[in-house]
């Protein structure tokens, strides 16, 4: 059934899956109460409850669960034609060094366009990327997300092994990439302030930049109106992490 589903959504224009997923969006606002309050405390607690910006959320998270289907499936030449580049050339740049590159793609846009938009370029096949994801339960949901690897983007799942394998990436001089606002398991994070309250935050793109000299660039697909596609922002890290002897109690760092 969801295989099926997942194919009919890729056939579709995208401007229609986005409207869908919109539609999807406010679906679930409307019929639930526990996440209707937790987006909108979300909103209040980072200072942007206003009706547009709540609407937009609500809309946007709707596509950002069915996008992922059309992304997977289409053919690289459509991943080309519907993401551009806000700095035209950039990514090309960053491949074109011989320093390790580590993407962090937080859930903010459509972070599997991104993914997505790295396999399509040329040096991709000498530096693939490698991008953690913690694999699902249900076999089928598993088979879909195994739709996500192409020539030049590699799946790690998010254990001990999957580590291993972005540590090896960078080491190697590829590239890795990491969702960084995802909660760690316990003892692999630590407490900062986020908007006023504490949160448990992941630690290993840090640790990982610090083991391999890789340079950090944050990832932002952004998407354009009316379904007209993507708008991709790189901004580099503007500091450089200074290698450090990490601390043995991180379980992270047993790669050898």
């Amino acid at each position: 059934m969801l295989p099926a589903l997942f194919r009919l959504l890729s056939r579709l224009p995208l401007r229609w899956v986005h409207a869908l997923g919109a539609a999807l969006g406010w679906l679930t606002y409307l019929l639930s109460p526990t996440y209707r309050r937790t987006l909108r405390a979300n909103l209040a607690q980072a200072g942007l409850n206003e009706p547009r910006l709540r609407r937009s959320a609500i809309a946007h998270a709707g596509r950002q669960g069915i996008e992922a289907a059309w992304l997977w499936q289409r053919p690289p030449s459509d991943i080309v034609d519907c993401v551009r580049e806000a700095e035209p050339g950039c990514l090309a740049t960053l491949l074109g060094e011989r320093r390790p590159l580590l993407l962090l793609t937080p859930h903010l846009g459509s972070f599997e366009a991104s993914a997505q938009y790295y396999a399509t370029q040329p040096l991709a096949q000498a530096r693939p990327m490698t991008v953690l994801f913690r694999p699902p339960r249900k076999e089928a949901l598993r088979r879909l997300i195994g739709e996500r690897a192409r020539p030049g983007l590699l799946l790690a799942p998010a254990s001990l092994a999957g580590v291993r394998m972005l540590m090896r990436a960078l080491r190697s001089g590829h590239t890795a990439g990491i969702l960084p606002d995802q909660v760690p398991s316990q003892g692999e994070g630590a407490w900062v302030t986020f908007f006023g309250r504490p949160a448990y935050t992941m630690t290993l793109p840090a640790r990982l930049a610090a083991a391999s000299g890789a340079r950090i660039v944050f990832a932002l697909c952004e998407r354009l109106p009316a379904g007209r596609g993507y708008l991709l922002r790189l901004v580099p890290l503007p500091w450089k992490y200074t290698p450090r002897c990490p601390p043995r109690s991180c379980r992270y760092w047993k790669t050898g």
